[in-house]
């Protein structure tokens, strides 16, 4: 199966889906009855317009529940991305590329992921960042030109997996 990439799509890996998965039950089944307690207690100590624990406790329901939603839209709207290896070498969403820069001999490799799941210090980047989009849809040994903070960098593609 071959993922064409679509920009208003929402990429995950099984890997990506699943530690989202995990972050909503936990947010759900742990920290929204906590939360629950907290507020509960704090609505016990009377007068609520000088109360700073309710105050508090609000604040932070309302970040728990936009997260909670955000997570649950994440998850209706993205496309769980295939495990199967690639065996055309073309770099796709999903794929392990292994690049060099030009001028560096030290080889590095990315997984090109979608951007809620992007982690650079992890070695996943998004489809959506400069190098992520100059390297798809290129092959082993393609050069790739990324505009950087630093100025133009040249990557050439190594390996593709």
């Amino acid at each position: 199966m071959s993922v064409q990439q679509d920009s208003s799509k929402v990429y995950l890996t099984r890997e990506g889906a699943q530690k989202i998965r995990d972050e909503l039950a936990y947010l759900r089944d742990v920290k929204r009855p906590e939360l629950a307690a907290r507020l509960r207690a704090a609505i016990q100590q009377g007068d609520l317009s000088e109360n700073a624990d309710y105050t508090a406790a609000k604040e932070e329901q309302a970040f728990l529940e936009g997260r909670i939603l955000q997570l649950e839209n994440l998850l209706a709207n993205a496309e769980i991305l295939p495990d199967e290896a690639q065996v055309d070498g073309e770099v796709r969403i999903g794929s392990r590329v292994t690049v060099v820069e030009e001028g560096f001999g030290d080889e590095e490799t990315f997984q090109i992921v979608g951007a809620a799941e992007a982690d650079p210090l992890a070695g996943k980047i998004s489809n959506v960042s400069p190098l992520g989009q100059a390297l798809i849809g290129k092959r082993v040994g393609a050069k790739v030109r990324v505009n950087t903070p630093n100025g133009l960098a040249v990557f050439r593609i190594v390996r593709v997996e």
